[in-house]
């Protein structure tokens, strides 16, 4: 997958996972594809150590079911970091 296809990928799964993800998470489009991109790599390294699945091309399911998972456990980390600190 090339550099911009990640990008986007990344944005569309950051997007997803806020959609999915109950709350107001905060951020912009840019804060949305910095966690889609964690997200992704995250997704991507779970499952190749879980799964033994890795990331494929752009129109892969693997790839944007990977993406979206990691992205929502980044989002949950956010959330309680954020949640921690507005006490």
């Amino acid at each position: 997958m090339g550099f911009f296809a990640f990008i986007i990928l990344g944005l569309i799964a950051g997007a997803i996972a806020k959609a999915i993800m109950p709350g107001d998470q905060g951020g912009g489009w840019f804060v949305t594809m910095i966690l889609g991109i964690v997200g992704a790599v995250l997704g991507g390294w779970l499952g190749s150590l879980l799964l033994n699945v890795s990331l494929g091309g752009f129109f892969d399911l693997r790839s944007w079911l990977l993406a979206i998972v990691g992205s929502l456990i980044v989002l949950g980390i956010w959330g309680a970091i954020q949640g921690r600190n507005r006490v």
